[in-house]
């Protein structure tokens, strides 16, 4: 590690000046962050926490859409979720081990965009709205790309917006040293059509399966992908798993999702 400077400001207000000054960098559950300063890949002056802030806490349901604060832990989406978004709080409750979802947060996943991150694909799946201090960003325009998004220097997720779908469900498959999925799928059912979202597969990061989502939309169930494929060009290949692989175990695990969705 090396030395900087750490401040814990209690608004968002007193966050967004901390993270005007040179060379600093926001930092909420650290889950990510802190592996990458021991490594140097990013050396900033002053990390500024966002944990002590309360407005960027808490979880809460209004109509069909539920809203989750940017700094809000793993472990509270995984119990405050549960009745409304059942898919989402199963997610939470499964990404790392206890510590992690005790620490890390959904807005600091999103703000990181992990190509293997869970919470990527449940925002893409859903038709999610990434909710920040100075605008509001559909799931589509925002995920760019790996460890990209659409938000500016000091742009901060102050929350996501999550449509809650009729039927969903995410099905992963978890690489036993690092928790994070091998391949991972988000299936989302809505009246307007299904959404299905790829995680800790593509060289590009979180990605939607249009194929599938096409065929699922003409009829919801496990047979309706089961004569499709999908092109390993793209795809991570490493010591764990080749691109061909991954991109037989996406359409394995949309067919299980889709079976799990309809119980």
């Amino acid at each position: 590690m090396y030395a900087f400077d750490f401040v814990k400001p209690s608004t968002l207000d007193e966050a967004l000046s901390a993270l005007a000054e040179d060379e600093a960098q926001a930092i909420s559950g650290g889950q990510t962050l802190i592996p990458t300063l021991k490594q140097r890949l990013a050396m900033p002056s002053k990390l500024v926490s966002l944990t002590g802030i309360a407005e960027l806490k808490g979880v809460k349901t209004e109509g069909n859409t539920l809203t989750i604060a940017g700094a809000t832990t793993h472990a509270v989406v995984a119990k405050e979720a549960a009745e409304a978004y059942p898919a989402l709080a199963s997610l939470a409750g499964r990404i790392g081990d206890p510590s992690v979802r005790a620490l890390g947060t959904i807005g600091g996943s999103l703000a990181n965009n992990d190509p293997s991150a869970c919470y990527p694909a449940a925002a893409l799946a859903s038709g999610a709205t990434i909710v920040t201090n100075t605008r509001e960003i559909p799931a589509d325009d925002y995920f760019q790309g790996l460890f990209t998004t659409a938000l500016d220097e000091g742009e901060i997720v102050t929350g996501v917006k999550f449509p809650i779908p009729e039927k969903a469900h995410y099905q992963k498959f978890i690489q036993p040293a690092s928790r994070f999925p091998l391949t991972a799928v988000f299936v989302a059912k809505y009246s307007s059509g299904v959404r299905v979202a790829v995680t800790g597969a593509s060289e590009d990061g979180v990605f939607r399966w249009s194929e599938g989502e096409e065929a699922l939309g003409a009829n919801f169930s496990p047979d309706a992908v089961s004569g499709l494929s999908v092109d390993p060009d793209g795809m991570m290949a490493d010591m764990h798993g080749t691109a061909e692989y991954r991109a037989h175990l996406v359409k394995v695990l949309t067919a299980r999702a889709v079976a799990a969705a309809n119980g």
